[in-house]
C-alpha cells in the first residue's frame, strides 16, 4: 500500500501545560479515524514548569520511528519549546502558539497562527487550565489532521469525568478561534 497520509505533530512547552494530554488525545483520535499511530513524550525532571514535549504520528502507512523527526505541525506553548524545535520543521509546516507566551518566533514557515490561548481560556472559560485543549482544537480545526468528531470523543475519553464539560467547553473555543485565524 502506498502511504498516502503522514503527519508528524509536536506539542511543546512546559511541563503542567497538558501537552502529554494532547499528544494522547491527539494519537486516540488518529485511531479513531482508523489510522496507524504513534505517540512519544519527553519531559524533564520537574512535573510542572520543566520542559515538555509530545509527539504524534498518524499515517495510512506503516511507521518505522516514533518519534518525530520531520515535523508538520508545531504547537510551541514557550518561547524556549519555539527556540528549540522550529528548526525540526518542514518547509510548508504549520506553527501554532500561544503569542502570550511566544513573542519571537526567528524562521518562516508555511503558516504561522499566532494566539494567545493561555489569555483566551482564563477569559472566555474561567480559567487557563483547558488551555492545551484550545490549542489542540484549533490545530484540529485549522489543519484537517484528524476529524473533529473522534477529536471529541477522544477528549471525552481522556478527561476525568468532572471535567469533561469544560472540555468540551475548550473545544468549542479552538474551533472558533480557528475559525476566526483564516
Amino acid at each position: 500500500m502506498t502511504q498516502v497520509f503522514r503527519k508528524e505533530v509536536r506539542f511543546s512547552g512546559s511541563g503542567g501545560q497538558g501537552l502529554i494530554l494532547d499528544g494522547i488525545v491527539l494519537a486516540r483520535a488518529g485511531v479513531l479515524d482508523k489510522y496507524k499511530v504513534t505517540q512519544t513524550q519527553s519531559y524533564g525532571p520537574e512535573s510542572r514548569g520543566g520542559s515538555s514535549r509530545a509527539d504524534t504520528i498518524i499515517s495510512d502507512g506503516d511507521i518505522y520511528f516514533p518519534e518525530a523527526q520531520n515535523i508538520d505541525v508545531l504547537i510551541a506553548l514557550t518561547q524556549e519549546a519555539c527556540d528549540k524545535f522550529i528548526f525540526e520543521m518542514k518547509e510548508d509546516g504549520v506553527l501554532i502558539v500561544d503569542s502570550g507566551l511566544v513573542k519571537n518566533i526567528s524562521v518562516t514557515v508555511g503558516k504561522i497562527y499566532e494566539v494567545p490561548f493561555s489569555e483566551i481560556a482564563l477569559e472566555k472559560l474561567g480559567t487557563d487550565l483547558p488551555m492545551n485543549i484550545v490549542a489542540l482544537s484549533f490545530m484540529v480545526r485549522a489543519t484537517k489532521i484528524v476529524s473533529e468528531k473522534s477529536l471529541e470523543t477522544a477528549i471525552r475519553n481522556s478527561v476525568k469525568s468532572a471535567h469533561v464539560d469544560l472540555n468540551m467547553k475548550a473545544m468549542q473555543l479552538g474551533f472558533e478561534l480557528a475559525d476566526n485565524a483564516k
